[in-house]
C-alpha cells in the first residue's frame, strides 16, 4: 500500500535530503550532538514530515498551511547549513550540494503551492 504523499516528488526529494543531512552530520564534532547536529537533523526531517502531514489533512487550505511550515523548516535548515560552513563542519562542496537540494525543494514547494491556489 502506498500513501498519497509518497507520490509527491517534493516529499521524496525532501526525504532524500534529510538522509544526506543525517549522513553528513555523523562527522560533526561530538560536542555538537545536542546542539547544531540535532537541530539540523530535526529541521531537515521536518520538511518531509510537514509535507506528509499536510497531505493527510482534509482540505487544500490545511495542506497549504503545512507546505508553508515545511518551507519555514527549509529556511531554518539553510541557516543552519550556513552556520555549519562558517564553523568548518562542512566543506564548500558539501554546502553547495546541500544548498542545491534546498533550491530544488523550495522550487517544488512553491510549484505545489501555486497549483493548490488555482484549485
Amino acid at each position: 500500500m502506498r500513501f498519497s504523499f509518497e507520490e509527491l516528488d517534493v516529499w521524496n526529494i525532501a526525504l532524500d535530503f534529510a538522509e544526506k543531512v543525517y549522513v553528513i552530520t555523523k562527522n560533526f564534532p561530538k560536542d555538537e550532538m545536542y546542539g547544531i547536529t540535532s537541530q539540523l537533523r530535526r529541521a531537515s526531517l521536518s520538511i518531509s514530515l510537514n509535507i506528509a502531514e499536510g497531505k493527510g489533512r482534509y482540505s487544500n487550505k490545511e495542506f497549504k498551511q503545512f507546505l508553508f511550515i515545511a518551507r519555514g523548516s527549509l529556511y531554518e535548515t539553510i541557516t543552519l547549513l550556513r552556520m555549519c560552513l562558517k564553523l568548518n563542519y562542512l566543506t564548500e562542496k558539501q554546502y553547495q550540494d546541500l544548498i542545491s537540494d534546498c533550491e530544488t525543494i523550495q522550487s517544488k514547494i512553491s510549484g505545489l503551492l501555486n497549483y493548490l491556489k488555482r484549485l
